[in-house]
């Protein structure tokens, strides 16, 4: 019978934590999960927001309403949000709950899968349409973290696995659905710098953006303080959209404290990314953000990352720079460049936008 740590030493066998977790008698993690904390990185100051400082919430169907006044009103909200946290819920979205059920339920159920089965999916180039594995990039990682995923390419073109039968069916309905989303959250935040509504759209070609969805699975860890679920990294692209079960570990780097989310039932945990960063010159920040695991239950969480067309090169917007008399403080970087530079290393805070800053 397999142990941990016979798991960890075969690559070949070591395909996942799922495999790991459930080895029989585990009471602690092997060396190569031990995540040594920083110093700097302020693992003392884990806590909610207060009540006076809580998260922002957006209420999207104020966003597409036909009163100016509501519209107005949210569209500061937003702008607002974006600019002081990088972080809102969205409510009244749209989407329906029995889909967003299903498409919890068909992501559990890959992982459910064996590993024989998962293992068809595991794919080694970043940019390869559809990815199994675990870690985050376990060729370059330092620690391995307590994590395993499926990245799908589902926009401009649509990929799928095979297993299970019914994922094509509800990931597509899905992706589209929260795609309108993200592009109507992307009208209402160029409206808040001020420029025309479809200025990202146009200037990014977003018909041709690209839209990964990424599963996560965070199995139970026997010693949580020492493992990570995923470091304290920015994300690229423009927005992701978030939904997890009911378990929580998503914690938000503000004001230089680390807050957990404690995420609404029926709503969207959204993100700025990178490259509205860019785009906005650094009024708009991209939110630092981790994930931490638990000794009881399992965490999944789907994250719908969107971001520019892959040939797109992302610059301070001229207008916005115009307007306000400002110097560009980030050099232009294709898009693809830009994902394949920050998927091939390690992640480490906004190390990769770092190297776009002027």
């Amino acid at each position: 019978m397999a142990t941990a740590a016979s798991l960890v030493s075969s690559p070949y066998k070591m395909t996942s934590v799922k495999d790991l977790a459930e080895s029989p008698g585990l009471s602690s993690i092997p060396s190569a999960y031990t995540f040594r904390k920083n110093q700097n990185d302020q693992q003392s100051s884990i806590s909610d927001p207060e009540p006076d400082d809580s998260i922002p919430i957006i209420d999207f169907s104020l966003l597409i309403s036909s009163c100016p006044e509501q519209r107005y009103k949210i569209i500061h909200d937003l702008g607002k949000a974006c600019q002081e946290w990088g972080f809102f819920m969205v409510i009244n979205h749209g989407v329906p709950e029995s889909l967003i059920k299903s498409m919890m339920d068909t992501c559990k159920r890959f992982f459910d899968l064996t590993e024989e089965e998962k293992r068809e999916f595991e794919g080694k180039a970043v940019l390869y349409p559809i990815r199994y594995g675990t870690s985050f990039n376990a060729s370059v990682d330092k620690v391995l973290f307590w994590r395993d995923f499926l990245k799908v390419f589902v926009h401009p073109q649509f990929h799928s696995p095979a297993k299970p039968s019914e994922f094509r069916e509800i990931a597509m309905e899905y992706c589209r659905r929260t795609r309108e989303v993200a592009r109507e959250l992307l009208r209402g935040i160029s409206e808040s710098l001020g420029l025309d509504a479809s200025y990202i759209d146009k200037t990014l070609n977003l018909d041709s953006g690209l839209q990964i969805l990424a599963a996560n699975f965070y199995p139970p860890c026997p010693q949580p303080d020492l493992a990570m679920g995923m470091p304290p990294h920015s994300d690229h692209g423009l927005l992701t959209l978030l939904i997890q079960n009911e378990n929580g570990g998503l914690q938000l780097q503000h004001n230089g404290k680390w807050v957990n989310v404690n995420a609404s039932s029926n709503s969207f945990m959204v993100n700025t990314a990178d490259h509205i960063e860019i785009l906005s010159n650094g009024k708009y920040k991209s939110i630092v953000h981790r994930a931490v695991v638990n000794n009881i239950r399992t965490r999944i969480s789907l994250a719908m990352a969107h971001g520019p067309s892959l040939d797109a090169i992302v610059s301070p917007a001229q207008e916005l720079m115009d307007r306000e008399n400002q110097v560009p403080g980030y050099v232009g970087i294709k898009y693809k460049k830009y994902l394949e530079l920050q998927q091939s290393n390690q992640l480490d805070n906004k190390s990769c936008l770092d190297r776009a800053r002027i």
